[in-house]
């Protein structure tokens, strides 16, 4: 039985990788699960007995995963912001969602279904949101040569 609860659910559209996907994220982040799994029916379209819809939860966001076929695929143009609240959670985020995909600049990376993440620590926000713009420039500098986020350097471009 599907559950939504929030007003707005992404829907994520795979080939055929929605419930590999699913089992995947939800491997990765805490509080989460698979809520529900459609499967086709003789109706199809699909191949009865096949999966079509994956309702799942990350950290308590709701998100949907379709197979619908090979017509679409992710592109850099929407991707799941995580905030992190350490560097060690951004290094764990990092490497795990990354894996069998492509490390992209300033924390961006593209997962191994292609999907476009950015593992952004909470300290970034604070610094370059900073009242004094000499700070808050030379934290976007510093940003902006890195792949990973790295925190110390982070404040290190802070303190000039």
């Amino acid at each position: 039985m599907y559950e939504f609860t929030q007003k707005i659910t992404p829907n994520l559209w795979f080939d055929t990788q929605a419930e590999e996907a699913a089992k995947y994220y939800c491997s990765i982040f805490p509080d989460s699960r698979i809520v529900h799994v459609m499967h086709h029916g003789e109706a199809g379209p699909g191949d009865p007995g096949t999966v079509l819809v994956v309702q799942f939860e990350l950290h308590g966001q709701q998100f949907v995963a379709i197979n619908g076929g090979p017509q679409f695929h992710f592109t850099e143009a929407v991707s799941l912001e995580v905030m992190c609240e350490s560097q060690e959670e951004v290094d764990r985020l990092w490497e795990r969602l990354g894996e069998g995909g492509e490390h992209g600049p300033c924390g961006w990376l593209k997962d191994r279904y292609g999907l476009s993440w950015q593992v952004t620590p909470r300290r970034l926000l604070e610094l370059i949101t900073s009242s004094d713009p000499a700070v808050s420039d030379r934290v976007m500098k510093a940003m902006m040569a890195m792949g990973k986020i790295e925190i110390s350097e982070l404040e290190a471009a802070a303190q000039g």
